[in-house]
């Protein structure tokens, strides 16, 4: 892990996002890539008026102005920090800083209390999820003590999925972590029966996946998820998305906005 991009906008959810970030980067020796995107409206940008120019320098020179008290914190001593400033608040644009820098991680602050202010409810968060080609860590409350021992990692076991499977792998072994793949079996027509869990183990580990899948039930994946994370003292979930349906569709059916909005740890996704 060397490089770590952290979009803010110098709320309070932004500091928690940049002290993981700090936590992350002087453990690995990583660099911070300090994102803020100025919301600039295309007229702004693409007229000449000097009334447009004038409102875009003042708040390139805000946004300027605000780095400083935001990083000048004391954990982040000793840590290598660029800035970074983009015109826009297109998603797409945090990709291409993310190709451009090798970036090996996002990492994003979140309410992640309600259906309104958390991730789920078209916030930034929830856009860059979606539309993240590199893995996104939500942060939702204050990384005192940041450690990532035990991560579980939920599978739908589909063999189709495993290069997404392997990079979770890797990237949480070059972290140092302890992982727990978790299958959640659902009731009624998602239902599986442990013979047909053991087939699927089978097949999902011969496309090179892991034969070593824990078999939990839950009413709902979400629910399943967090009941396996607290019986395994974990630090973290980590899920996958579709692009196109964003966090409400992974495994096999729709994960709801609990996850996210109410798991007390984070949650980092993997775009499949």
């Amino acid at each position: 892990m060397k490089n770590i991009i952290i979009p803010v906008d110098f709320s309070k959810q932004s500091e928690f996002a940049l002290k993981a970030g700090a936590i992350l980067a002087k453990k690995h020796d990583a660099v911070l890539y300090i994102l803020h995107m100025l919301e600039l409206s295309d007229s702004i940008i693409s007229h000449s008026e000097t009334d447009n120019k004038n409102e875009m320098l003042f708040m390139l020179a805000l946004a300027k102005k605000k780095f400083a008290p935001f990083l000048g914190k004391e954990y982040l001593e000793g840590v290598k920090v660029k800035t970074m400033i983009k015109h826009h608040k297109v998603y797409k644009e945090v990709d291409l800083v993310a190709k451009e820098v090798d970036a090996d991680l996002i990492i994003m602050g979140s309410h992640g209390l309600t259906a309104q202010d958390g991730i789920f409810a078209g916030s930034n968060a929830e856009k860059m999820v979606r539309n993240s080609k590199t893995p996104v860590l939500i942060i939702k409350s204050e990384p005192k003590e940041f450690e990532l021992k035990n991560v579980v990692i939920a599978t739908d076991l589909n063999p189709q999925n495993t290069s997404v499977f392997s990079q979770k792998v890797a990237i949480f072994s070059a972290l140092g972590s302890t992982i727990h793949p978790v299958y959640v079996n659902l009731p009624n027509n998602n239902f599986t029966s442990s013979k047909e869990f053991k087939e699927k183990v089978r097949v999902f580990a011969a496309a090179g996946g892991s034969n070593k899948v824990k078999f939990i039930a839950g009413y709902t994946v979400e629910d399943g998820l967090i009941q396996y994370a607290e019986e395994t003292n974990a630090d973290l979930i980590a899920v996958s998305t579709h692009a196109r349906k964003g966090l409400n569709h992974f495994l096999k059916g729709s994960i709801s906005e609990d996850l996210a909005n109410h798991a007390k740890l984070p949650v980092m996704t993997f775009k499949l």
